[in-house]
């Protein structure tokens, strides 16, 4: 049988305690960041301001972006294609998480749009009936954090081409 050292004992718990500490700082210092990057605009958006700007978001990382019209688009609001592959988008930008219905509303035009990949993207989270049908229909879920990633990643390039 093992007998831990007192002293080691504590010695751990400081590490962890200290660990913890500093999670909590970088998390602190993230969330400022984060705050930053325009998404309390994103969550005052209308749909439509909110499809134009993921449009404007997605040809900074490189995407040729065609919007679809307002209606009549099978639930898909952008086309995103690169060199190999079509994407097709549904933007929901919503106060509260996103339900399967996006998500099957995407999947079931991804053979109508000929895409390879099919996504929906958010300003919020999705319920777990949603990712769990994103999953077995290959649905690409991106939720608020995993988007304002993104915002700041746009931010950080636009910074760094200002002062090239």
């Amino acid at each position: 049988m093992l007998t831990a050292d007192p002293a080691l004992t504590i010695a751990l718990a400081a590490v962890f305690g200290g660990l913890y500490v500093f999670a909590i700082i970088v998390n602190m210092l993230r969330e400022q960041k984060l705050k930053k990057s325009c998404i309390l605009e994103v969550d005052q958006m209308s749909g439509r301001k909110f499809e134009e700007y993921l449009q404007i978001l997605m040809k900074s990382k490189g995407y040729y972006i065609k919007l679809t019209p307002a209606s009549g688009d099978y639930g898909v609001d952008l086309i995103i294609a690169s060199k190999t592959k079509k994407i097709i988008v549904q933007a929901k930008r919503y106060k509260n998480n996103v339900g399967i219905k996006s998500v099957q509303e995407i999947a079931s035009a991804k053979s109508l749009y000929k895409a390879d990949e099919c996504w929906v993207i958010t300003n919020s989270h999705f319920t777990e009936p949603a990712k769990k049908l994103a999953i077995s229909n290959k649905v690409r879920l991106i939720d608020r954090e995993e988007l304002m990633g993104w915002m700041l990643e746009q931010k950080k390039t636009d910074q760094r081409r200002d002062t090239a």
